[in-house]
Formats: C-alpha cells, structure tokens, sequence
C-alpha cells in the first residue's frame, strides 16, 4: 500500500485520498492529458476551482480515464468573488456543467475575501449566503461534501453561526515555512480537514539550505520531503504539476519524518516567494 492507497474520512463519512493533484496553472487544453496522466500513476483526488479556468478540461480527463467515476474524487471551488446565495447557486450549476459531471465530491468558497481585496473588508453576510447555497446543494447531493479555503478562524466562526453543516475541508496554504499552528488546532477541534495548498510553497523553498540538509539525510528530494512533511502534520497534500516525472516522483513519500526533524521544519519561518509574491495567498496578508 502506498500513499495513492491512503484516504481521511471526512465528518461525514466519506472518504477524501490523502495525496491529490492540483490543477493551478495548468491551462485548460493541457488539463485533460494532465489529469488522465496522473489518474494512470495512481491519484484518485484532483483539485480545480472556477478561478483556475480549466473545469472543463479536468473534466474531460475526469471522464475519459480508465477509472470509473465513484473511484475518483473531484474538487472544485466557487469564485471567491461570489458571495450571494442566488449567484452561487448559478456558479454551483455551472461548475457542474463545464465539469461534465452530475456531482461534485468537495466543493469550496475558494476565499472569504474576492482576490482584488484579499484579507480585506467585511464580507460575513456574503460569505454566509455562499455557504447556503453551497448547503442547500449538498443536501440535494449535487456535492457530497462541501467547504472552505483560505478561511481564518473568524471567517470560519461567522459561517458556523448559521450553519447546519460544519465545513468539512478547509483548504490553505501549508509548507514548512508556512504552518498555521493555531487555525490547524482549531480545524481539528472542530473536526474540520484542513488541505494544504501550495506544498512545495510554489517552488521557492527548493533553494533552502535547511530543507536541503533534512531532504538529502532521508535520502529523498526537497519536494518530497515538503510533501512528506504536509501529511505528516494530518493534511491532505496538493501538490501541483502537469509533468508526468514530478506526478510520479511526488508519490513515492512512503518514508517517516523522526519528530526532531518535524520539529525543524515547523520551526521554519519566512519563505521568499519571489515573483510569486504578486498573487495575494503569497502576499503575507
């Protein structure tokens, strides 16, 4: 059994593979090979959203793999910038379309603020209405279980005000680097999986010396490591990547971090984005 094999049970009861595929950057004429590629390697979870502009070509690779449906799991997340229940309602229909598919297994808000005022102003009764219709669709079972990403503990207690479901996912970025210790304890306390984006930090942690050092004692490559590292902590790991080398080699993390070394990578702090810094998750807000 490898990791491809591994799964967390959602507090709902359905089962969520611990390794999956993220599609940021994969452009929608690529997305479709990309995806059938990695379901041919062994991933059964791929990650999309709205924003990512490529449902249709997941989809599409969704379909035509040789697995059957019910053996994959399909996420996607509705625009951050929706944040009215009759527009997300629409949003939920067309994801479901350029998708392809009559249901969707994860569905999230993809932020609780739109992109152009990330970390900004004051969006609670919008992102209430978002989680509505998201609700209100998963008790129709167009989506199995549904969620958030990029949520900080306010923005999560504001939607649990209403809520008659706890999300179930909350999607943010995580790398050594990047560990939101106190939002992963309080996801836990809520029961609340929390997948971690963004794995290898977008690249910019492969200069560190550091996480060089831990990666060559295991005798494993830095992203491997940082891979490692995520699901060590009880997250589901998405890593991001349209080649086929990466998408194997991204697999093979069947070795155990000792705790000391967890230790070391927690303790990491301030990574450069570099160029990447322009979009607003890498941005330090």
């Amino acid at each position: 059994m490898t990791v491809l094999d591994e799964t967390y049970t959602l507090s709902n009861g359905v089962e969520i593979p611990k390794l999956g595929l993220g599609t940021w950057f994969i452009d929608d004429d690529q997305a479709a090979d990309a995806v059938r590629t990695a379901v041919e390697i062994g991933y059964r979870n791929i990650d999309t959203a709205q924003a990512y502009g490529n449902e249709r070509g997941v989809g599409e690779g969704v379909r035509t793999s040789r697995v059957p449906r019910d053996e994959l799991f399909v996420s996607t997340k509705l625009a951050a910038e929706i944040k009215d229940y009759d527009q997300a309602l629409a949003a939920i229909d067309g994801s479901l379309e350029k998708l392809g598919l009559d249901r969707i297994d994860l569905m999230l808000i993809h932020s609780p603020q739109p992109w152009d005022d990330f970390r900004g102003g004051g969006y609670d009764q919008g992102n209430r209405e978002a989680w509505r219709a998201l609700e209100d669709a998963h008790q129709a079972r167009r989506i199995r279980s549904i969620g958030v990403s990029n949520f900080q503990q306010h923005d999560l207690e504001n939607i649990l005000q209403g809520a008659t479901v706890v999300p179930h996912v909350n999607q943010l970025l995580v790398h050594a680097g990047n560990t939101p210790f106190e939002l992963l304890a309080y996801c836990e306390s809520r029961q609340i999986l929390v997948e971690a984006y963004s794995p290898i930090a977008h690249g910019a942690i492969l200069r560190d010396a550091e996480v060089q050092a831990v990666a060559e004692k295991y005798g494993v490559s830095v992203p491997q490591l940082c891979i490692r590292y995520t699901l060590q902590l009880g997250t589901v790991s998405l890593p991001k990547t349209a080649n086929p080398e990466h998408m194997r080699s991204n697999t093979e993390v069947d070795f155990e971090i000792s705790s000391d070394d967890m230790d070391v990578l927690r303790g990491l702090r301030d990574v450069d984005y570099g160029e990447h810094s322009v979009f607003p998750v890498y941005s330090g807000k």
